[in-house]
């Protein structure tokens, strides 16, 4: 089945679209009929995995078109990153913790507490090249009453397993990625409709927060999930996905039938964009590779 996407590029010249894109009006939808998927990520090994949240099931789907459950229950995972030995890092939006998944299937809890005080819905992930692991943890899978932090953060976890941090000044922090050279951090704001960038400190901490780039045009929907190319273009999952250049510039959007959740670079040269959106899992080839 074929799903109808394009690039709307405002000022840009028609040439510039093939920059980005090799088939841009004829994607794939290569899986539907799903609940609400999310946090897709790309296996070395040639397979795509990828969450259905209220189903409570991590997919996995093959360049075959082969679709089948890889974990359930997930804890409602949302959220998804491998670490340099290709385990599996996984937020449990459910379960409130974030977790390690290991090839032989063993599950490791790597935080589900903040000085004592439960966390509220681990959201997204992304694993550094040192091993450490940053997420967010906005408030979306919890009930209120149930609730233990009164603010929604951004935290590291160390190569050594501690827990800190990092910022507690967003509304609904949501995805996060790197710059393709580590040194800056782009965190989403869902609720305030932007994206935020930090400078990544020599021990991971971040510092210097500054406005990115500002969704608020998006009536309905605000940024979600986030991947970089590796010339540094940040593609940013919202009513539709948004590409900007380094420096914040908006170069043009990607538009699937259904507001996408998230997004992930694979296929066997990297050059595969996957986007989750709703019910159904879109692919689109790009010329810029991860």
């Amino acid at each position: 089945m074929v799903a109808c996407i394009v690039l709307i590029l405002g000022e840009m010249l028609m040439a510039e679209v093939d920059e980005f894109a090799t088939d841009t009006g004829n994607p794939e939808i290569i899986a539907s009929g799903l609940q609400f998927t999310e946090g897709p990520v790309w296996h070395q090994d040639g397979y795509l995995l990828f969450s259905d949240i209220p189903a409570d099931i991590i997919y996995k789907w093959t360049p075959d078109g082969k679709l089948e459950k890889f974990r359930s229950p997930s804890g409602n995972s949302n959220g998804l990153a491998f670490d340099s030995k290709m385990s599996l890092i996984a937020c449990e939006h459910g379960n409130r913790r974030v977790s390690r998944i290991e090839p032989d299937g063993s599950i490791a809890i790597l935080a589900d507490k903040y000085q004592g005080k439960m966390l509220n819905s681990p959201n997204d992930v992304v694993v550094k090249s040192d091993g450490s692991i940053y997420f967010t943890d906005p408030p979306y899978g919890v009930q209120p009453e149930k609730r233990e932090l009164d603010f929604q953060g951004v935290y590291r976890i160390a190569p050594d397993g501690s827990l800190k941090l990092l910022a507690d000044d967003f509304d609904r922090p949501n995805g996060l990625v790197f710059s393709p050279d580590e040194k800056i951090l782009y965190v989403a704001d869902t609720a305030r409709k932007h994206v935020r960038a930090f400078d990544v400190q020599l021990d991971g901490s971040i510092a210097n927060s500054r406005m990115f780039c500002d969704l608020s045009a998006e009536k309905v929907h605000g940024p979600d999930g986030m991947k970089v190319d590796r010339n540094g273009n940040l593609y940013v999952t919202s009513g539709v996905t948004w590409i900007f250049d380094s420096n914040g510039k908006h170069l043009g959007d990607i538009v699937t039938p259904e507001a996408p959740a998230n997004c992930a670079f694979g296929g066997i040269d990297g050059r595969t964009l996957f986007i989750t959106a709703r019910t159904s899992v879109y692919s689109i080839n790009l010329k810029i590779p991860r």
